[in-house]
């Protein structure tokens, strides 16, 4: 498909004017998406045509959503404090690590994978949302952690699990996006999604079960967030990071699971800590992470523009990290298709219960007293 004329003028133009709050609507209403391919690149374009560079694997924010809001200007400062050099909390980390369940990623993933897709468009999308917040709540009834959908615009809610500190402070966050997408039918199309994102969501139910059963009491605040519609270009991340920093959120630091399962057969097993729109110090402090818990290394990465939660965070201000499967160019090709199962030559749940254990051990590190 060719993209629109103005479409092309507008990504050809390196001085483009923002538009202001007023045409976004109006465009929006027409059902135009504002999308920006790098930074200052922003165009207008179609669904289709947005669908064409996701196809072409063109990574882009579509801000259509946070362009259409006014936005205070933040007071505080977004970066709380600097990061430890390396890990310290080990007899805290140690057992509640032992907790974690391979047999639990299995059943949970099963269940993600049942649904048709879970496209943040789709009902099917909505329904596993719904289901996730359900098993959150199931796990929190009786503690003081609590799980609630955060609305969009379009029918699937992120989740925001929280788990409240002894005392006030910076909130320490780990995400992962909940969508699927079938790039051929996005709509209708199976799209299993257990790598993409299955795995990481997965990883932080898990992740989630075992603070909460453990008893664990952070000094600091903890969240957890499944982001709807990543794929469709970080939809829910960049209106939760949006919201945060409206709010003038104090957040310690974000770390992203998108994408555990997977390694390239006959290949070394590592962590892929991604360098590019992330944070290097906190980057730093989650490769020490993996030197001190984790059963494998660690390589540095890129994976571009807009291609993870992370950059919505990252985008706001606020430290963020990435720790990916494998490097890139070597992860999974199944991805965006009914081909995404655990079935795949190359997935594995020891490989992604290495990742849980980093995401606990994350949580811990940063907000344990």
């Amino acid at each position: 498909m060719k993209f629109s004329t103005a479409a092309c003028v507008l990504a050809a133009t390196a001085a483009y004017a923002a538009p202001s709050i007023a045409e976004v609507k109006e465009k929006a209403a027409d059902g135009l998406r504002l999308i920006r391919t790098s930074p200052g690149a922003e165009i207008w374009v179609s669904e289709d045509e947005k669908l064409e560079y996701m196809r072409n694997h063109t990574r882009f924010f579509d801000i259509t959503e946070t362009a259409q809001k006014e936005r205070p200007s933040r007071t505080s400062a977004k970066k709380a404090a600097a990061f430890p050099t390396g890990a310290s909390k080990q007899d805290t980390v140690n057992p509640l690590l032992e907790t974690l369940s391979i047999d639990n990623l299995k059943s949970t993933l099963a269940t993600l994978g049942d649904f048709n897709n879970r496209y943040y468009k789709a009902d099917t999308g909505a329904e596993a949302s719904k289901w996730i917040v359900d098993t959150l709540s199931d796990i929190a009834s009786g503690s003081e952690a609590t799980a609630k959908q955060f609305n969009h615009s379009f029918v699937q809610s992120s989740i925001i699990a929280h788990i409240p500190g002894s005392s006030d402070g910076p909130v320490t966050i780990i995400g992962a996006h909940m969508d699927s997408i079938n790039l051929q039918n996005p709509q209708s199309g199976r799209a299993p999604g257990q790598d993409d994102n299955g795995s990481g969501s997965t990883n932080l139910i898990e992740i989630f079960r075992a603070l909460v059963e453990g008893g664990y009491t952070p000094a600091t605040p903890v969240e957890l967030m499944w982001y709807a519609g990543e794929e469709a270009g970080l939809l829910g991340s960049q209106d939760i990071a949006a919201q945060y920093a409206s709010d003038n959120v104090e957040v310690q630091a974000v770390l992203n699971l998108d994408m555990t399962g997977y390694f390239k057969p006959n290949t070394n097993e590592t962590v892929a800590l991604i360098t590019d729109n992330t944070d290097t110090d906190l980057t730093a402090f989650v490769g020490a992470l993996v030197d001190e818990y984790l059963s494998f290394g660690w390589t540095e990465s890129q994976c571009g523009y807009a291609c993870s939660d992370h950059a919505s965070w990252d985008g706001e201000g606020y430290p963020a990290a990435f720790p990916f499967e494998t490097v890139f160019g070597t992860d999974n090709p199944n991805i965006h298709s009914s081909g995404d199962t655990t079935e795949v030559n190359g997935f594995s749940f020891e490989h992604s219960l290495e990742f849980a254990k980093l995401g606990l051990a994350y949580i811990v590190e940063l907000s344990a007293a």
